[in-house]
């Protein structure tokens, strides 16, 4: 573990982040009140699980939006939140993005981003009739399952495609082969599944699972389905694995734990989730720290802290300083790997950048 400054835990400063916090409408409990009814004597820690916040495809999502306003000017479309992020998303909107819910309300011309999650070819199909120019800032690794899904269907596999029915993701990859593809949102589905052929049968996945639900989910369907093939490469991000691999080692020794992250991150979710099953007594997801119940920090002498791949680590920090605001010590970082993956721009966003006279137009991410 290695001890690090509030300061330092945002890494470099983003400009763009200008959105107030909102205002919780209740006044705060005193640190005092809350020592006086702690169950515990001092000292209190902050376990700050690393890696956390922001993804490659994250980044380059976001980058690629400001780019676009940078290059194009106001409005700026995007269809559904480009990450599931309320802050990410209230600051974009201040600076001239619309978000929308499909492509059909976009007006006949204008320019239109698909967010991070992917889309089906239809929706696609959609931007090209109302003659939209499109910035695809699908994530790399989500395209990745889209040419697996297509590419198997077209070899005449059936899909069992393991996710979150309704989930952005999941819509876009079931819409690749959507006549060859099953949704199985989890273990308790595998009964049900009905299948043309249990011999030309693959499994996929949503990018953002719980690994260990997912693994569950494969063994139960292998169950009923020996021949079952495993996808090409693993279908589960490498951030979403690194973060839930950092939240088990930081849940055993937590009282509390507290994930940083919007309700409809389904990376979030999991990570709350994935913290109760490793042994933390409590874990709670807020998008900032001003919804944190101060109440909670009576029975917590140890308090984790991680944040789901959509979230900007300046919302981390403002969780650490409140921490800090209640007596608990500077912040323990708990490491569990190192990232150091980038992803190019959209080709579009480098083409605009390029004919501009920009030099350096490929990096869509920044090292963490």
């Amino acid at each position: 573990m290695s001890t690090t400054t509030p300061e330092a835990l945002a890494g470099p400063r983003r400009k763009h982040i200008s959105v107030p916090v909102p205002q919780v409408p209740r006044k705060r409990r005193s640190p005092e009140e809350i020592a006086a009814e702690s169950t515990f004597s001092d000292p209190k820690r902050v376990l700050l699980a690393a890696p956390r916040g922001y993804c490659a495809g994250v980044d380059r999502a976001v980058i690629a939006v400001e780019k676009a306003l940078e290059q194009y000017g106001a409005p700026v479309y995007v269809r559904k939140e480009i990450v599931h992020n309320r802050h990410v998303v209230d600051t974009l909107t201040e600076q001239g993005v619309i978000f929308v819910e499909e492509a059909d309300e976009v007006p006949e011309g204008e320019r239109l981003i698909f967010s991070a999650h992917g889309v089906s070819p239809a929706v696609k199909q959609t931007a090209a009739d109302r003659g939209l120019e499109t910035i695809d800032a699908t994530c790399p690794l989500v395209t990745k399952v889209h040419r697996e899904a297509t590419r198997f269907a077209k070899n005449d596999y059936e899909i069992l495609l393991i996710g979150h029915d309704g989930h952005e993701e999941i819509e876009g990859t079931h819409g690749q082969a959507p006549e060859k593809t099953t949704i199985v949102n989890g273990p308790w589905e595998v009964d049900q599944i009905e299948v043309r052929d249990p011999d030309k049968l693959i499994w996929l996945s949503q990018t953002t699972l719980s690994v260990d639900e997912t693994m569950e989910t494969v063994q139960k369907l292998r169950e009923r389905f020996p021949n079952l093939q495993d996808p090409p490469s693993d279908d589960i991000c490498y951030a979403t694995s690194n973060r839930q691999t950092a939240i088990k080692k930081v849940a055993p020794e937590s009282d509390l734990v507290i994930v940083v992250g919007s309700e409809n991150s389904s990376n979030s979710v999991r990570l709350k989730e994935v913290a109760r099953e490793y042994g933390a007594k409590r874990a709670e997801q807020v998008d900032f720290a001003n919804q944190i119940d101060e109440s909670w920090f009576t029975d917590a002498a140890t308090v984790g802290v991680t944040s789901g791949a959509s979230v900007p680590d300046v919302l981390v920090q403002d969780v650490v300083r409140l921490l800090g605001e209640y007596g608990y010590g500077e912040p323990e970082e708990v490491v569990t790997a190192e990232e150091d993956i980038v992803f190019s721009l959209p080709k579009e966003i480098r083409k605009a950048m390029k004919d501009a006279g920009h030099d350096d137009v490929g990096r869509g991410g920044r090292k963490r």
